[in-house]
Formats: C-alpha cells, structure tokens, sequence
C-alpha cells in the first residue's frame, strides 16, 4: 500500500471513530471547548495553553475531529497526519519550558505542492502519487521548516488543483474542494483546499502558493487574510513551482494579526532561494505585529488601478516580444475579464470604509491605465517553465527523479505538460513557439523579462510617487465564487477570475481582507498593495480596515454533501 493511501485510510477510519463519537449529545465541558475554538486567535490560544485551560493534545484533537467531520463533504484535506500530530503534541505538552516559539501549538496546514519531509508531495497531481513512485520530499521546504522550529503542529495537507494550474480547486489526486460558505461554489485556486480548511476552522492557519492570484483569490472566496510578501521576503525553496519566476508563498488566517504572527516566522533569506538573498537589508524588520495600528489609515492615499475597473487583460505569464502585435492583443482580450457589477457596487462599498477609516482614494485613468496593463503583458516567462521544475526536483524530488528527464526515464511518460512548459494553448502564440530555456544564459532574457518587469515596476512606482500614494486598492477577483453546479462560459468552471497577476510579474507585497458579503451569502474580498518590502505598513492598512469593519463571519457547515464527488 502506497504511503499516500496509508494516510488516506487511517483519515478515513478516524472519520468513522469521530462519527461515533459525536452520535450522542455533546456534554458541558465539550459545548464549552467549541465556542473557545471556534473562531479562535493565536494569542486568545496561548493563553489558553498558558492559563491551563486546554492541553496542546486537545486542540490538536478538536481540529482534528472538525477535519474528520467535515472533510468528506468539503474535502479541503488531502492528507490527515493524525498520528505525527498527535505525537507532537504530546511532545509540546511534556515539556516543561517556559520558552515557546511564536506559533507554540498552533494546528497549521500545508498545500499540497509544499514539501513535508517524508510524505507525500502530490501538487494535486496524480502522477506524483503511482505506488512505489511517489513524490516522497526527502526533507521540508524552507518554510515548513521555520514553521516547525515556530512551534506549530501540522494537521495536514490540503487539496489543490493540478500543478497550482487553475482558479479552481479540482486535482487528479484528490478531486474537489467545495466553498465553505455554500459547497456547491468554487472556494478559487489554487490555494482552495487551505483557505477552505482554516475558514472552516479546520485549523487555525494555513500555507498558500501564489503564481497569478492563487493565495488571494481563495482567500476573497472565503472570508480570509490572504498575504502575499514581496517576491525575495519569503523563501520558496521547497514548493513545486508551476512558474518559479512568479511563484510566491504566504500565510492564510483567519484575523490579521495571526497572518503578521505567521509572515514573521517564515520571513527571511535562505541559500536554496537566491531572491531572498539581500532581502532582510531592505525588509521593514519584525515582528510584524509592530504595525498594526487601529489608525493605520489615517492620512493614506490609495490608488484605484484603471485598468482593473476597465477590465482590461494581461496574459497569464506573458506575451514574449517576438509575438505580433496582432496575436499579443488577441491574447490579452481572450485572458480579459469584465468586472462583474456586484462585484463593482461592493468594491465601492469597501471605498466608503476607506474614507470613513481616514483614507483618501484616487479615482483617476491615471492610475495604472491601460498603458500600464500593456507593458506588464510583456513580462513573459513561460520559457522557462522547466528549469524552475528541475531546480525543485533536483532538491527536493525522490532518489528517483531528480529532474524532469530522470521523471520520463523512469516513468515511461512526461512530467506534467504545465511543469516543463508543454501546453499547446500556452507554448505556442500567434506563429511564435516558445521554447524552453535557461534564463542565466539566454541573449532573449532581457528583451523578454528582464526590461519589461523593470519597466512596470518603474511605472507602478512613479504612480506612487507622483500621485503621493501608499498604495493601491482594487478587487481582489472581478467577479463573486462562481457555481459549479452550473456551466461557466459554456464549459465546465474554471473557477472565479481575478485581475491580479501583474503583482507575480513586479513582486510587490499585496493583501486581501474581508470586504463584505454578496447578497447571496458568499464573501467579496478587497486587494491592497504596497511598495516593495513594504510588508509591515501594508498589514497595518489591513488590520485598520478589519478592526474598523468587522466583517468576517464563519461559514455554517453541513455534514452531508449537496454534490456527488467531483473528479
């Protein structure tokens, strides 16, 4: 039996003790627990711990039974690591030290396209996960490793899509996610497993990637903080990179000041990631709960980027410069998104709070226009989708493979189509074929990527600059949680679409928080961001709006499925 379906089964077998478990009425004491966890804080936690309220082990537990009762309907959690969880706990409750680290028992989750030593890596594809072949990580990725020494407790591994290749949360691996706020509604992806499992309150924080909008648009779906560092804050080494160029990791919480708790442990430059190299000389120093100040708003001036509101498009990772004007704007119009007049009305909402909360917005076709959108299209990087794959596997891939060539050897077939840059609606654009190559030795780097990153980060900035903004505010997707009991644009969903992927291409920091609720129930989530390594102020905008908006409220969960399971 494959490592992966030993920890499928024993999840599945502690789902049928939970069930029992829960058949009769639930007593004081465990009635008690629930309204202490529910919705529960970092720091209200520790003081649980350290008033003796609650052992670490019946946390661990309590979230433990809250996968095992909801997970077969929302399946937000691909792997249950009930046993190393509990172990550890038990491990933290012995000792008698009075030093904790930041995240001292806190039950955490991990997508699936980052590495846990000795378990399975799936990246919610199913040919990592072939008995006897599995993509077993010989040791942790950077930040699960600064996560551990933190003190926190991991439960599990979440579900994602296929390669972190969709707006949606289906894998080969596992299947569907549903949306904790009604599941027959896309939760976003590729990060929908973790933002389903931490609003859910299957655990208190969670891990996303991000290569396009993929730690911020789930969290808009959900009710959630999603961060996402400056590009070189936070190390990737370690995560499955579906473009190592954009690819991006950041925490998933339910409040701020548990995001900035989080951001602080996994911050920091790490050897196996040269973008972080340099990045603690210009960071904003921790902790970053230093910054987050009920005034944060106060005298700020944010920019609405005009060519979000015009729903203007820019091609996922690009347009290289060798692709006709013609075939570039083809490109651009077919990855255009409108935004969706709900969406607007509730943007323009949220620009109210702004106001009342002593912001200042810039509402003007200066702002970041089309110009803008159009030099961003050019940051092309698709060309180098394979030697970002086989730096991962040659550090963190089996003895088995360690590239994408040994993969092929060994397997008999290709590593996926969206790790080596094989997608025939990706490769290819108007006449151009892209092809794959090294970035450090291609003469076409700078004309491809190199200039036209710095050229829009250029532009982002002298915005900034000339219009005296501390940042920009905008939708976080154009559209609310789509239903996928329904088709989307004639097909099956895809999932809800944002307009934020030019944040990848330039690296600057950007948060969601919780923005307010469509009238149907689902939630609406606002997008800021901030100069690079500006990290700390931009939490601080986000925890002023949060505290003077309060708009966050859990999801109410069912214990039976509204869909068949979705593969």
């Amino acid at each position: 039996m494959s490592t992966l379906a030993r920890t499928v089964r024993a999840g599945a077998l502690l789902a049928c003790l939970s069930a029992v478990a829960h058949a009769g009425a639930p007593s004081h004491a465990a009635a008690q627990m629930d309204r202490d966890l529910l919705e529960v804080t970092i720091p209200q936690l520790h003081r649980y711990y350290s008033e003796h309220r609650y052992t670490i082990a019946q946390v661990i537990d309590w979230h433990l039974d809250r996968i095992h009762r909801y997970n077969g309907v929302y399946r937000a959690v691909e792997q249950v690591f009930a046993d190393e969880a509990r172990a550890a706990a038990a491990r933290e409750d012995a000792d008698t030290g009075t030093e904790h680290g930041a995240l001292w028992g806190v039950p955490i989750v991990i997508k699936g396209n980052t590495s846990i030593g000795g378990t399975v890596t799936t990246d919610g594809w199913e040919g990592f996960t072939i008995a006897g072949h599995e993509l077993i990580a010989p040791h942790d990725a950077t930040v699960v490793a600064k996560l551990r020494v933190a003190g926190a407790i991991i439960v599990g591994h979440t579900n994602m899509p296929d390669f972190a290749n969709s707006d949606t949360n289906r894998s080969s691996s596992f299947g569907r996610t549903g949306n904790a706020y009604d599941v027959r509604f896309s939760p976003g992806g590729s990060s929908g497993g973790t933002v389903t499992a931490v609003t859910a309150n299957m655990a208190v924080l969670g891990t996303g990637t991000d290569t396009g909008n993929s730690i911020r648009m789930p969290s808009a779906t959900s009710a959630l903080i999603g961060v996402f560092p400056t590009r070189g804050l936070v190390s990737t080494a370690g995560i499955a990179p579906l473009d190592w160029l954009l690819d991006n990791t950041g925490p998933i919480a339910r409040d701020v000041t548990d995001a900035a708790i989080a951001l602080s442990v996994m911050a920091g430059e790490d050897d196996l990631d040269p973008v972080t190299r340099g990045s603690a000389a210009k960071a904003q120093p921790g902790p970053y709960t230093q910054y987050l100040k009920a005034d944060a708003l106060k005298g700020r001036r944010f920019g609405v980027p005009a060519f979000i509101l015009q729903g203007v498009g820019i091609p996922f990772r690009g347009t290289p410069a060798a692709v006709s004007p013609r075939a570039a704007e083809r490109q651009a119009a077919a990855e255009a998104v409108e935004l969706d007049p709900r969406t607007r009305t509730l943007f323009m909402k949220a620009l109210d709070e702004l106001r009342r909360l002593g912001a200042t917005i810039v509402l003007d076709d200066s702002v970041l226009p089309e110009s803008f959108a159009r030099t961003a299209a050019h940051i092309s990087t698709y060309g180098y989708t394979r030697e970002g794959s086989d730096l991962f596997l040659k550090n963190f891939g089996p003895a088995a493979y360690r590239s994408a060539a040994e993969y092929e050897r060994t397997m008999g077939a290709p590593l996926g189509a969206p790790m080596v840059g094989a997608e025939p609606t990706k490769n290819k654009i108007g006449d151009v074929t892209i092809r794959q190559r090294i970035l450090e030795s291609d003469p076409e780097a700078e004309v491809n990527y190199l200039a036209p990153r710095r050229d829009t980060l250029k532009q982002y900035l002298e915005t900034m600059e000339r219009l005296r903004l501390d940042g920009y505010v905008y939708p976080a997707i154009q559209m609310p949680p789509v239903d996928e009991t329904m088709a989307q644009d004639d097909r099956l969903s895809e999932g809800p679409h944002s307009a934020t992927s030019w944040v990848n291409m330039i690296g600057v920091p950007a948060v969601v928080v919780v923005g307010g609720f469509y009238d149907s129930g689902l939630p609406f989530g606002l997008e800021i961001s901030a100069r690079p390594f500006a990290d700390g102020d931009l939490l601080g905008y986000a925890y002023a709006f949060e505290h003077g908006t309060h708009h966050r409220r859990p999801p109410v969960l069912v214990e039976q499925g509204l869909l068949p399971e979705a593969r």
